[in-house]
């Protein structure tokens, strides 16, 4: 089966964990391929290619200043990941309520059972 284009929009273009990595760096504001490739461990050419997927999926905007370009995050094309993964949030809160409910259940059995063995009525 063909390999999706990671071009064609938002949600393709964060699936890569380094294109997030620079969309963080970004986040912070702008800064110059240098920079990234410095604060991120990576190459000059990952960087760069990186950096023209989000470029073209509208992520991310560069501006010249002298001989530098300098990126920063164009938040607008993020607004359709971040509502589609709000609809999400409340079963995931949901979920995540439930483990914390059987970790504090663990958790008291556990000191129960040390109470116990201390007095010797562990029997």
């Amino acid at each position: 089966m063909a390999r999706a284009a990671t071009t064609t929009d938002a949600f393709n273009a964060v699936a890569e964990p380094r294109r997030r990595e620079i969309l963080d760096a970004l986040a912070g504001g702008e800064l110059a391929v240098g920079d990234l490739t410095e604060l991120l461990g990576l190459a000059q050419p990952q960087v760069s290619k990186h950096l023209r997927v989000l470029r073209e999926v509208g992520l991310v905007e560069v501006r010249d200043d002298g001989r530098r370009r300098l990126y920063r995050v164009n938040a607008a094309p993020l607004r359709a990941v971040h509502d589609w993964v709000g609809r999400y949030e409340r079963l995931w809160n949901e979920r995540f309520d439930l483990v914390d409910d059987v970790l504090d259940e663990l958790a008291q059995a556990e000191a129960q059972a040390h109470t116990e063995s201390e007095t010797g009525r562990g029997d």
